[in-house]
């Protein structure tokens, strides 16, 4: 019998903010060690789940693997952490990986598996939802974050440019 080739989703969101993927990574080894699956990509992305293939390389890159049918299964660590951009887009993501001939797992969702379709369409209608959600209430919270210091007097624009000219804009 052949052994399941398994390909390895990670994301964080930022780079600047203490984040890092060792966590997911250690926890996917240990579970595809458990399965005796053979990891043969990890794929990373430091960027929202919010973006889609074209801004997120790793993501992009793993789409073209499964269309290489370089591995069986993908497996990350959550849904939200494969992809933040809703219902209709995680959904066509995932189906097209089925449609790839590739499985697909969450880590942390044990529901969330190809093995029984029915249910993983249900769960993954619902977490794609929530994951959404959970980008809205982020971007609502940085909104709030930026009015409180503009009320404040803070001016949050970029400069305008006109600095390196303000002497000959003045002799004008």
């Amino acid at each position: 019998m052949k052994q399941t080739t398994c390909a390895l989703y990670l994301r964080i969101s930022t780079v600047d903010k203490g984040q890092d993927t060792d966590n997911q990574l250690l926890q996917l080894q240990e579970f595809c060690d458990r399965q005796g699956w053979q990891i043969v990509e990890t794929y990373i992305d430091r960027e929202s789940g919010r973006k889609g293939k074209r801004e997120r390389d790793g993501f992009n890159r793993m789409f073209e693997d499964a269309a290489k049918r370089k591995f069986d299964v993908l497996l990350f660590w959550s849904l939200e952490r494969f992809s933040r951009e809703g219902i209709r887009k995680t959904i066509a993501y995932l189906q097209q990986l089925s449609n790839l001939g590739c499985r697909f797992k969450s880590y942390t969702e044990p529901l969330l598996d190809t093995e029984n379709e029915l249910v993983a369409h249900i769960v993954v209608g619902v977490l794609a939802y929530l994951a959404q959600q959970e980008a809205v209430r982020i971007s609502e919270r940085t909104q709030a974050g930026l009015q409180r210091v503009q009320s404040q007097g803070k001016i949050l624009s970029r400069p305008d440019g006109f600095e390196q000219w303000k002497d000959q804009l003045a002799e004008l």
